[in-house]
């Protein structure tokens, strides 16, 4: 499908209004490797992989706003228990990253870290499938790449096509399809544009899907979940509901449900089963 143009988005207000980055960075935790991707001239991401094995499911990361990837240095074992290769990267601007936040930056980032995961999953032999996962903010990031990931699974007898290659599923923690502050200072005749086909984009997306959401989400209502879940002209989508959570408490508060969610949706459409570790 045609993608939209959201340069309109990058002005300075709706940057400042719409990003809160955090300047963190740890040492790198046992069992991590740390990576400065290339992203543009004179622009590196910071980024984190935690690895348990060759022929598991890799999951790319995407954190919500005012996160960091040091943030995720306890979080990221938990995924790694159940059998999943984490990777996650700060934003332009977050964390140790050089360069500043823009929404059209954090999308075409998105693609140039996937195309650096697959290279680098290539060169380490790693074989499993490859899923995409945004959390509040970081929805926008993984709504790209599932979009587009589409069209690139219309080669799917290429040989390149392999599990590694291709996006096999996309989970969207606490989100929701809406550019929400981002378009607050444009005129309203061309914010109403761009959500449109911002949420056409959305419901464009047609791999497997997983929505993950809490009963009481007070920034992203949970019925805005449920028609975005709706509206995914997916075959295979899946929404899974944490009782009594909130927007940013659903793994404290539900962490079996969540993870066993995760893990099975990652069995089912990754070619095998990650199981336990």
């Amino acid at each position: 499908m045609s993608l939209p143009d959201y340069a309109a988005l990058d002005t300075p207000a709706a940057s400042a209004a719409s990003f809160y980055p955090r300047r963190q960075w740890t040492d790198t935790p046992d069992g991590a490797v740390d990576y400065a991707v290339s992203v543009a001239d004179g622009v590196r991401l910071s980024c984190r992989f935690f690895a348990v094995g060759r022929g598991n499911p890799t999951l790319l990361f995407f954190y919500g706003n005012g996160e960091t990837v040091a943030a995720y240095d306890d979080i990221a074992p938990l995924y790694n228990r159940i059998g999943v290769n984490f990777c996650i990267a700060d934003y332009r601007g977050y964390g140790a990253s050089d360069g500043a936040p823009a929404f059209t930056a954090m999308l075409s980032d998105a693609h140039r870290l996937l195309e650096w995961l697959r290279e680098t999953m290539d060169a380490l032999r790693f074989t499993g499938s490859l899923f995409v996962m945004g959390r509040s903010m970081g929805r926008h990031a993984a709504f790209e790449l599932a979009a587009a990931a589409a069209d690139s699974d219309s080669a799917a007898d290429s040989d390149a096509n392999t599990a590694a290659n291709r996006i096999s599923g996309v989970i969207i923690e606490s989100g929701r399809p809406t550019l929400a502050r981002f378009t607050q200072f444009l005129p309203p005749d061309t914010a109403r544009i761009l959500e449109d086909a911002y949420r056409a984009k959305v419901q464009s997306i047609s791999i497997p899907t997983l929505v993950i959401h809490g009963q009481w989400d007070e920034t992203a209502p949970l019925s805005d979940a449920v028609a975005m879940f709706n509206g995914i002209c997916a075959a295979d989508k899946y929404l899974e509901i944490i009782p009594g959570a909130g927007h940013n408490d659903l793994m404290y508060v539900g962490y079996q449900q969540y993870f066993a969610a995760i893990r099975r949706f990652m069995a089912q459409h990754g070619g095998g089963d990650n199981g336990r570790r």
